[in-house]
């Protein structure tokens, strides 16, 4: 079923049962009224006919005779006064009586003074009457046709009235969904149109402000990271198949030239030795890949636990130490720091690679070897700066120097693939930290603030 449907069924339904609860309050309220007032006649009928018999207005027949007059007209009121010994003193019709009164009857009327009751469709009011320092029991009873009748005709309007309203709520229901709901359409109709190919067209956004504005803004948000999302996919593939086919074809090359002829054996081991630089290079490259894919997991799949940075750091030390024992590494820890600054909820492995990235590519471009780590406090914050003196980095490389295979133009005589540095600010995100980069004279400094 359409939402546009179950809007308009469900409006209607929710009218109904109002219109439903209304109408039933006006036919409830219309028939106690209706009782009541008819209560109300028939004890004024009833004190009437009492003063007309007592006070000698009319004769007994001339009574019998009014009442047989009226009831070929309409439904007269039938009056029947009894004394206290309960011995019938009047009747308008004993023939026909409607409410074969009887003891217990009168006396309830006698001890309640008055009483109201029905009789089958009859409505029967009694009242005590008093004359000549005597009590009499009036009954008085008719059959209301005029009150029946506008109850009747009553409900049988609120019916069709119901029935109509529906009616035309549904339609004016499917009126206005169909219009509430047009930018919905119009939506559906321009994302039929966004397939793989075509990631660069987006949703026209509707000038009036409100929910369908919110959602056509945060779906245009949504491809314009989709679509560079494609674009960083082509070229990561692109740039991994051209740093792969360059180890790869050289490799090639080298073995197919020592299959083409005899070499010595120190000829065989300077080919083997190439060969093996090569792979080292690939095997680089390919760890590289695998902590890039970790960094890109969802959040929520990587474990985090608390965590020691300093440790970390040491750790990190130690590692690039004995890879590249040439690189000298100065670590400074501010001992006024507070301890517990250092301990962050973290993934220990995802750190350990970004700390590396920096100490290694801080090495590697220093003038000297020598890379600077200082850690301190900054506005309550744990301050990490990775400093090394060597060539500047342009304003430009600094604005692009965290995009993937970006490489700096101060950098270029250097081996690396464009990764590291991608990969570290991808690390550093996760862990709700920043990273930047400055650069004066000849000394480049990376920061990371851990809040």
């Amino acid at each position: 079923m359409k939402v546009r449907t179950r809007l308009t069924l469900l409006f209607t339904l929710v009218t109904a049962m109002l219109i439903s609860f209304y109408g039933v309050a006006i036919y409830y309220s219309s028939k106690e009224a209706r009782e009541t007032s008819f209560y109300t006649e028939l004890k004024s009928e009833a004190i009437a006919k009492a003063n007309l018999f007592f006070q000698g207005a009319l004769s007994e027949k001339e009574m019998h005779q009014l009442y047989k007059t009226n009831t070929q007209t309409l439904s007269e009121v039938q009056v029947a006064i009894y004394d206290s010994g309960f011995n019938l003193v009047y009747h308008d019709d004993s023939k026909v009586d409607y409410v074969k009164e009887n003891s217990e009857m009168l006396s309830k009327i006698f001890k309640s003074k008055q009483l109201f009751f029905f009789l089958n469709d009859f409505q029967v009011a009694g009242i005590v009457y008093s004359h000549n320092g005597k009590q009499y029991a009036v009954t008085a009873a008719a059959y209301d046709q005029y009150g029946y009748n506008s109850i009747h005709h009553l409900l049988t309007i609120s019916i069709v009235s119901f029935i109509i309203i529906l009616v035309l709520i549904y339609l004016a229901g499917l009126f206005l969904s169909k219009k509430a709901l047009s930018p919905a359409v119009k939506m559906v109709k321009q994302i039929k149109r966004i397939n793989a190919g075509k990631l660069q067209l987006r949703l026209d956004e509707s000038e009036e402000k409100g929910e369908f504005h919110e959602l056509e803004k945060n779906f245009n948000q949504m491809l314009e990271r989709l679509d560079h999302s494609f674009n960083t996919q082509k070229h990561f593939v692109s740039n991994i198949s051209h740093e792969l086919n360059t180890p790869l074809a050289a490799m090639t090359a080298e073995l197919e030239l020592a299959l083409q002829k005899n070499y010595t054996q120190g000829e065989y081991q300077k080919i083997i030795l190439n060969a093996l630089t090569d792979v080292k290079n690939m095997s680089k490259l390919s760890g590289s890949l695998m902590d890039l894919a970790k960094a890109s997991y969802d959040p929520a799949e990587i474990s985090f636990s608390e965590i020691r940075i300093d440790e970390i750091l040491m750790d990190s030390y130690a590692k690039i130490r004995k890879e590249n024992p040439q690189y000298k590494i100065n670590l400074n820890i501010d001992p006024e720091m507070d301890e517990q600054k250092l301990i962050h909820k973290g993934n220990p492995y995802l750190l350990l690679v970004a700390f590396n990235n920096l100490i290694d590519n801080a090495c590697k471009y220093a003038s000297d070897g020598t890379c600077f780590i200082d850690v301190a406090s900054a506005s309550d914050h744990l301050s990490i700066q990775f400093i090394n003196n060597g060539l500047p980095v342009s304003e430009k490389d600094q604005q692009n120097i965290f995009k993937p295979f970006y490489r700096a133009e101060n950098s270029l005589d250097q081996k690396g693939y464009g990764i590291g540095l991608y990969l570290t600010q991808k690390i550093i995100s996760l862990h709700h930290a920043q990273i930047q980069v400055s650069s004066k004279e000849d000394t480049t400094t990376f920061q990371i603030l851990f809040t």
